[in-house]
């Protein structure tokens, strides 16, 4: 099973690797736009805050956002190395 896994991730190429990073970055900046239509996430605080003009809050969740975003760049290029 190690073989099959070790083989399946060495035929990603890494252009491969960076449309997946570059999806996941458009999704996650896509979370605010999504709460404009009803979703639930973390696009809701965001608009709350928006909405409020609540700067610290904006910020709070802004940060979250990123954090997000940063793990999971780090998640995928573990997986290129």
């Amino acid at each position: 099973m190690a073989n099959f896994v070790e083989n399946r991730n060495s035929l990603c190429t890494p252009a491969n690797k960076a449309g997946l990073t570059q999806t996941i970055m458009l999704s996650l900046s896509m979370v605010v736009i999504a709460a404009l239509v009803g979703a639930d996430g973390l696009g809701v605080p965001t608009l709350r805050a928006l909405n409020q003009v609540n700067i610290a809050k904006g910020f709070e969740v802004g940060v979250a956002i990123v954090i997000v975003a940063i793990v999971l760049d780090r998640l995928i290029r573990s997986s290129r190395d």
